[in-house]
């Protein structure tokens, strides 16, 4: 399978920080979340990424799970503390690749396939619910003064 096949065929749209997506969840439950906003209990997405395609850095207010369906291995970015920190999402696990992963609420993270080449189907569930008003899309300039050792990973993965 190929990635135009798996776009057309999940119908996958373009998503704003790189990539394709479609949501396939939105919890019929509400909560009021830390912000007292009121979100759903849960969100799924599929998210796709081909070639050298990123997510770009971004955050949002909730913890987001990370699950392998298909595809090459994924090299997922993260900031904790001042340290930045890789997992590979994937399913050869011999080689340190894990099937599924978490990123906690409020940490900047970024994707891209980890050796450019194919692509990677996964799916992202998100509690509290995602909402686009939880995303923050990250700026250079902040991102870089606020972790000013990572400039080149940091300029590698934002737009502006």
């Amino acid at each position: 399978m190929n990635s135009n096949k798996l776009i057309e065929q999940l119908n996958l749209l373009p998503h704003p920080e790189g990539g394709y997506y479609k949501e396939t969840y939105r919890s019929k439950v509400d909560l009021v979340n830390d912000n007292q906003q009121i979100r759903q209990v849960s969100t799924s997405i599929y998210y796709l990424l081909e070639e050298n395609d990123s997510s770009h850095f971004h955050r949002i207010q909730s913890d987001e799970l990370w699950y392998f369906h298909q595809g090459a291995a994924l090299e997922i970015l993260y900031f904790e503390g001042q340290e930045l920190k890789c997992i590979y999402l994937g399913n050869d696990i011999d080689s340190g690749e894990v099937p599924q992963a978490m990123i906690p609420a409020n940490t900047w993270f970024a994707s891209h396939l980890k050796n450019e080449t194919g692509f990677a189907l996964v799916s992202c569930s998100v509690a509290p619910g995602f909402s686009f008003e939880d995303f923050e899309l990250a700026k250079r300039t902040a991102l870089t003064s606020e972790f000013p050792t990572h400039k080149a990973i940091i300029e590698k993965f934002t737009t502006d």
